[in-house]
């Protein structure tokens, strides 16, 4: 049974005493103190994979869709009718309802698959970074660099905490990015900078951490959209090697 009674109410408890981390934007640039999605390929495609929480066989469902090459996945689970008592309800979050209210999307009955492809920014690039956790909560970046002409519309950024998943994880076939936390807003370009950061679009971030998260999983993907809902760049954070 996926995502069981044990599963919910168990608490990741290790790594809590780590060393203090800044946030990933002001971080340094020691491997084992963040990570990044420096040197990682530009993702071409962004596919969201949406669970309604009352659907228990959906996330062991053989015939989920699996991200193509240099493509994301990403997994929401949409709280359900039954409320606390789905089976998903654990991992369910109400983040995955504003996404879909993003491109006007209803609940799904069981299983919603979007997939998005990713048209870029020529001479800008995305960047997403995270520090370690500290207390419950991982300082998050994502910033995009130079502000390209497409920034003179007002653009959308989102950047999503997730928790990676291998293949097998209570039942699953595929390997998943269960979003744990999401944070958007509205980038207006140059309209918003002060007059030192002219050349950059930057965030940062402290974002929870969800109690029964594994934090050695933790990582963080962002993307760019703009008025139409078309994603314009998007980036993936990797951990270098300590």
């Amino acid at each position: 049974m996926p995502f069981s009674a044990s599963l919910k109410s168990s608490r990741w408890h290790a790594g809590l005493l780590a060393a203090a981390a800044l946030l990933a934007g002001s971080l340094g640039a020691q491997a084992q103190s963040f990570c990044a999605s420096d040197g990682q390929p530009q993702p071409v495609q962004l596919l969201e994979r949406f669970i309604n929480a009352d659907c228990d066989s959906c996330w062991i469902d053989p015939a989920t869709p699996k991200p193509g090459r240099q493509a994301i996945a990403l997994d929401w689970i949409v709280p359900g009718s039954q409320g606390d008592d789905a089976p998903l309800s654990g991992v369910a979050t109400r983040d995955a309802l504003v996404r879909l209210a993003a491109f006007k999307a209803s609940v799904p009955a069981n299983t919603r698959t979007v997939q998005h492809p990713v048209l870029s920014i020529r001479g800008a690039r995305l960047r997403v970074a995270h520090g370690l956790p500290v207390s419950g909560y991982l300082g998050t970046s994502i910033e995009l660099k130079p502000v390209p002409p497409a920034a003179r519309q007002p653009l959308t950024v989102w950047l999503a905490l997730v928790e990676t998943l291998p293949a097998g994880t209570e039942g699953s076939p595929v390997e998943r990015n269960l979003v744990r936390n999401v944070f958007s807003r509205i980038w207006n370009g140059p309209k918003q900078l002060l007059k030192d950061e002219q050349n950059r679009l930057f965030e940062s971030r402290s974002m929870n951490i969800a109690p029964a998260a594994q934090a050695d999983r933790l990582r963080v993907i962002g993307w760019v959209e703009n008025e139409k809902g078309q994603l314009l760049s998007a980036a993936q954070s990797r951990c270098a090697a300590p």
